[in-house]
């Protein structure tokens, strides 16, 4: 029996309601998988995967024993599962929150972004002409908690003067990163992951492997301040950018902030182009 090709029994409401249900659910899975890069909730979610391949195995080989205990570990463990993910969770109801849709002023929010990067630079520029080390390291959009649960708690409103009293040599919060997030102080004194890569330069210290150490397992903005040198490097998805002059910094800071949308995009142009400013600087030296 011939059966005869009909387009318009593929183009129908119902196959594109079962489209829109695919897309929103890979999307949902996509913003959970960027919400939980970075955190601790990385490694729970691995042992839940293992748990579920567990049971997968023991069904279809009739280990009746062993799928009982799987089914109460994935019963009981929804509830843990509830208390143990609740930074995660209010995180993505946060996220949530502030979407277009329910955001009640753009204005505000440009507002925000001016006044931290006008901080930042207010206490960059002191800093640096004076060498006091410093390491500010914005969330963007993966989390930070493992890093934040290291710190001391502030959750103060972004100032440079806050920033510059905070890396004041021989205080009690001078050591560490401090982490911006939401546009606030969330905690200082944090601790972050020291990176091994063989391309940093071995003039730089610790602050700087911390800042590449970060940006390798997130996508956060990392600003380092040289206690040597005074200099300005700035970190993100294992990208350096040494030796910034303040227009560059404010440049990558403001087309990074204004537009978190063309962050990545932005990331990597405005590397690609500090680099070769960079290079031309050098060049004219030599010459």
């Amino acid at each position: 029996m011939k059966m005869n090709f009909i387009p318009s029994n593929i183009f129908t409401w119902q196959n594109l309601a079962n489209l829109v249900d695919i897309l929103v659910v890979w999307y949902f899975l996509y913003k959970v998988l960027s919400m939980l890069r970075g955190t601790k909730a990385v490694q729970l979610l691995k042992g839940i995967i293992i748990i579920f391949g567990i049971k997968l195995i023991s069904w279809a080989l009739n280990l009746h024993t062993v799928s009982y205990l799987m089914d109460q570990l994935i019963n009981w463990g929804i509830i843990v599962i509830v208390i143990i993910f609740q930074p995660e969770i209010r995180r993505g109801l946060e996220h949530l929150g502030r979407l277009p849709f329910f955001s009640s002023t753009s204005n505000e929010e440009g507002k925000t972004k001016n006044h931290l990067i006008e901080s930042l630079d207010q206490a960059i520029q002191y800093m640096s002409k004076r060498r006091i080390g410093a390491l500010i390291t914005l969330e963007m959009n993966t989390g930070l908690e493992e890093y934040v649960e290291t710190g001391i708690d502030l959750d103060a409103e972004v100032t440079g003067a806050l920033l510059i009293n905070i890396f004041i040599p021989n205080t009690p919060l001078h050591d560490g990163a401090v982490i911006v997030r939401n546009n606030r102080i969330s905690v200082a004194a944090a601790y972050l992951p020291l990176s091994e890569s063989n391309t940093i330069p071995k003039e730089l210290g610790t602050r700087h492997r911390a800042a590449v150490g970060i940006s390798e397992v997130t996508d956060a903005i990392t600003i380092v301040v040289s206690e040597e040198t005074g200099g300005v490097m700035i970190t993100r998805n294992g990208h350096m950018m040494l030796d910034l002059s303040r227009d560059d910094y404010l440049k990558y800071l403001q087309a990074q902030l204004k537009d978190p949308n063309e962050s990545g995009t932005h990331s990597i142009l405005g590397f690609l182009k500090l680099s070769r400013k960079k290079k031309e600087r050098q060049d004219e030296k030599d010459n």
